[in-house]
């Protein structure tokens, strides 16, 4: 990689962090509109039964989730000999026309699978742009070249998705899927001119890429991933009603209890980066502790319009720590394929954005409430926790099996 001022060492990292920020803005727009969205594509079923058109608008979320955990690994698979800033930028292009789609396509079935396509370059560019930041960083800043790209999405939740929020809800929600198209193409000029050069790997190639799935561990991990993760989403999906219907706030406070997640998102990512890059072992597993301990948490302050806020700054915050020691975690678990891990950990997260969302429908549609997602999250997340101790635990017992097994210089006879 050619040599850097700082000046354009920062510039770099920041489109490259603004590329996540457009993806936190058409991944998380949807949950804010989502009634908005089911009133406009579901009409009939909406004068019958909001809560069931919302469950059933909830397809969107799991379709987005659905792109990325086929996109991710496909795409990484058969760019694996690209240079890395060409990819991105690429997957800037396909983010721009797939989120025009999103906004132009007439009817339910249309926009979802527009957002299918939409979701497709998702993972691969999480994966290939922290490859990149992390390289720009210097040495020893892995987590902390995945937060910084994943910085970008927290940031979103702060201030892109409540705005657009509130743009959707005054003016269309097509109309905030065109904003977001317009912020893709933005980033990707600004990618083009910023980014340096990155030479391809030469020892890239699909078949290298796809022999990590040749390792248990690798499924493991994506498994922990996909099932603990899900508990964010399975809240996060429904937060809309769950503020105007359970703390029986006004339409309006939507975007502000996104703000308060979004806070909390930016905070959890910027110490689990740093900390994972110092013990990635205990913040994961710590991590999920109080991951646990945040969505049990939000049940109950949900129920108040005071303490909702604090109930969503703790799920946002507890959520996106763990977020770069599972990036770090995949990579960790697939060597010789790190383009491949970072994108099956986005892969393994949306199956968990999938998988919560609509575990948290089903709940909702049963009748159980909109505090009921909740619960599921805290399920999903203990889960999760098993799933991570169980991977440490198989790893170091592999470690001590290696440990004891005698080397061939230690069989030589002396004399």
């Amino acid at each position: 990689m050619e040599d850097l001022t700082a000046v354009r060492r920062w510039a770099a990292l920041l489109a490259l962090s603004l590329g996540g920020f457009g993806i936190g803005l058409t991944e998380f727009v949807a949950m804010g509109l989502l009634p908005d969205i089911s009133e406009d594509l579901l009409p009939q079923l909406y004068a019958q039964s909001p809560a069931k058109a919302v469950a059933h608008g909830g397809w969107m979320i799991s379709a987005y989730a659905l792109g990325v955990v086929v996109g991710a690994p496909t795409i990484a698979a058969l760019t694996a000999r690209l240079p890395r800033k060409t990819l991105v930028v690429g997957l800037l292009g396909l983010f721009t026309l797939g989120t025009v789609a999103s906004a132009l396509a007439p009817g339910f079935w249309p926009v979802l699978v527009a957002r299918f396509v939409a979701a497709l370059p998702h993972g691969a560019y999480f994966g290939a742009g922290g490859l990149v930041a992390a390289s720009i960083i210097g040495p020893g800043s892995q987590a902390k070249g995945f937060a910084t790209v994943l910085g970008g999405l927290t940031a979103a939740n702060v201030f892109g998705v409540p705005l657009v929020t509130r743009l959707g809800q005054t003016a269309n929600w097509r109309v905030a899927y065109v904003a977001i198209a317009a912020m893709f193409a933005v980033t990707l000029a600004f990618v083009a001119l910023t980014v340096p050069r990155t030479p391809a790997d030469p020892t890239g190639s699909p078949r290298a890429e796809l022999r990590a799935f040749r390792s248990p561990q690798v499924w493991l991990v994506a498994a922990t991933g996909a099932i603990g993760f899900g508990g964010f989403f399975a809240i996060d999906s429904y937060i809309a009603p769950v503020t105007t219907h359970v703390a029986h706030l006004s339409e309006g406070a939507v975007p502000w209890v996104l703000v308060a997640v979004g806070l909390g998102m930016t905070v959890g990512n910027a110490l689990g980066g740093w900390a994972s890059d110092r013990n990635l072992r205990r913040t994961l597993l710590s991590g999920f502790i109080i991951f646990i301990a945040s969505m049990a948490a939000f049940a109950v302050l949900a129920q108040n319009r005071y303490t909702l806020f604090a109930g969503a700054f703790l799920v946002g915050a507890a959520g996106l720590f763990i977020g770069p020691a599972m990036q770090s975690r995949l990579i960790g678990v697939a060597p010789g394929a790190q383009l491949m891990g970072a994108a099956v950990n986005q892969s393994a997260m949306n199956v968990g954005n999938s998988f919560g969302a609509a575990l948290g429908g089903l709940v909702i549609a049963a009748g159980w409430g909109y505090i009921a997602p909740s619960w599921v999250g805290v399920a999903l997340g203990t889960a999760g926790f098993a799933l991570a101790s169980a991977s440490f635990a198989l790893e170091s017992r592999s470690s001590r099996r290696s440990d004891r097994t005698p080397r061939d210089t230690d069989l030589t006879p002396v004399g």
